[in-house]
């Protein structure tokens, strides 16, 4: 009896492990989509031309552009990306990224 407990809280234990891996590596996918989407954005001119090439880039690398803004000559994205499996039912994560000049 006590070998089947001991077995059950380690495969609970190995089971909220994974779970915590596969949402901090979800993270750090929407922080590389949204750095992606808009460095790609930032290459080009116009609103609605830089925020197509977000979305693009966004989607070809598994998340999707929740905003997308040209400000002068900044872009400013939020991507989203859903772990994998179960966990994605749960919600998604989700970064923010901006690319141009710094201020100074």
């Amino acid at each position: 009896m006590l070998v089947l407990s001991l077995a059950s809280v380690l495969a609970l234990v190995g089971a909220l492990s994974t779970s915590l891996a596969a949402v901090a590596v979800a993270r750090q996918r929407a922080a590389a989509v949204a750095d992606l989407a808009a460095l790609a954005a930032r290459s080009l001119d116009g609103q609605t031309v830089a925020c197509d090439r977000a979305v693009r880039i966004a989607l070809a690398n598994g998340g999707r552009v929740l905003a997308c803004r040209l400000e002068g000559e900044q872009v400013s994205v939020t991507a989203q990306v859903r772990p994998p499996g179960v966990l994605g039912g749960l919600g998604s994560a989700s970064a923010r990224a901006r690319a141009g000049p710094t201020a100074r």
